[in-house]
């Protein structure tokens, strides 16, 4: 068994690539599935996919090839409080599951994430609001905090804001695969055929790149990757 003290659990690349552009990279089986890990020194960063399951199983990977001391989940989220702007990284102190209402707690963090099984509306974003008094939604945190609290490591969560309160999201979900991977191609395809997306693309497009700057540079400063 290999050993790191952190392990971070993304959904995506592109949310994390400013960090593990030079991080050596290795492929590695768990339970009859292939993770791709970024390793740097005792940090060791998977990226699942999309979604509560795919969160999970990278998560139960990376603690039973790595066994770490702590487990990150980390990447983009959506602001449930309309003064949070595209870039801003939170680092909650609770994580709610909106499925069933379980919480885990995150000693030094401030304020409540929910994750949310498919990308959130404003209108549902108002809803969530309401309903768990969170200022940030997801669809990842929960399900790693759980697979950690069931492996006695400890959890936390950093999330940087990629799609502010009323922002409307392009239809995107019908190109996540069950693995949770998203097919870009496809959606870039799908996308050039209606012009009347092409705004909302390029803006998701821009929001995303901050997101994932503001993400990493926060992870380096606060020494999450030293």
């Amino acid at each position: 068994m290999a050993m790191s003290k952190v392990a971070i659990v993304a959904a995506l690349e592109r949310e994390v690539r400013p960090l593990v552009r030079a991080w050596r990279v290795s492929e590695r089986e768990h339970a009859g599935r292939s993770f791709r890990f970024f390793e740097d020194g005792e940090k060791v960063l998977v990226c699942g996919g999309i979604g509560a399951e795919p969160a999970r199983r990278a998560a139960e990977a990376v603690m039973a090839i790595f066994a770490p001391t702590v487990v990150y989940s980390v990447g983009f989220a959506g602001a449930l409080d309309s003064a949070l702007k595209v870039g801003t990284v939170i680092q909650p102190a609770q994580v709610i599951d909106a499925r069933d209402g379980s919480r885990a707690n995150v000693s030094g963090g401030k304020g409540v994430l929910v994750s949310f099984g498919s990308v959130a509306s404003p209108a549902q974003k108002e809803k969530l609001k309401e309903s768990f008094g969170a200022q940030v939604v997801d669809m990842e945190a929960a399900a790693v905090a759980r697979a950690a609290q069931l492996r006695g490591v400890e959890f936390s969560a950093v999330k940087s804001i990629s799609d502010e309160f009323d922002f409307v999201f392009p239809a995107t979900e019908q190109f996540v695969n069950s693995d949770g991977s998203f097919q870009q191609g496809q959606f870039a395809v799908y996308a050039a055929l209606r012009p009347w997306l092409w705004p909302k693309v390029r803006a998701l497009a821009v929001n995303s790149n901050l997101a994932s700057r503001g993400l990493c540079n926060w992870l380096a400063a606060n020494c999450i990757v030293c």
